[in-house]
């Protein structure tokens, strides 16, 4: 067994669309990025290469290449996952945090976690995304950024 820890924070960005898990959410403002700044799916992917000892999202997705410019965050999961699996492992779970201080998110969590366990191929069930706030506090708590943490279990592939 192996375990990964991801982290990823943008900020807010006006002129985007906020894209969360996956799925687009309607609200007022976006996150700023290179690619669609999908902070969720970007903690996963972080997370899924650090269990897997293969480095980070910034070297198989580095923010100055114009081939990842706009990429759909699904789409880096999907690669890590490739890589994961390249390296002899399958997903156990996922457990990720989102910390936003808006838009609520609970009503959208379903999607999230349907969208993320389609795209690691796993049931819904081994997927668990949870929202909080940052309670008014720093940067995140005056809403100019949206943060996410997430932990990854992979396990050897048998055979």
């Amino acid at each position: 067994m192996r375990v990964g820890i991801g982290y990823d924070v943008h900020r807010c960005d006006e002129a985007r669309d906020l894209v969360l898990g996956g799925v687009e959410l309607p609200h007022e403002v976006g996150l700023a990025g290179h690619s669609d700044a999908d902070v969720l799916l970007h903690a996963i992917v972080d997370a899924l290469l650090g269990a897997a000892a293969l480095g980070d999202i910034g070297q198989h997705f580095p923010p100055d290449d114009p081939l990842w410019k706009d990429a759909r965050s699904l789409d880096l999961l999907g690669r890590a996952l490739a890589l994961v699996r390249e390296a002899g492992f399958d997903v156990g779970n996922v457990d990720a945090t989102v910390i936003a201080e808006r838009p609520r998110l609970a009503v959208h969590i379903p999607a999230m976690r349907e969208r993320i366990a389609r795209a690691l191929g796993v049931e819904a069930g081994w997927v668990s995304v949870k929202a909080t706030t940052h309670e008014g506090l720093g940067a995140l708590g005056r809403g100019e950024g949206i943060a996410a943490m997430a932990v990854v279990l992979l396990s050897e592939m048998s055979g």
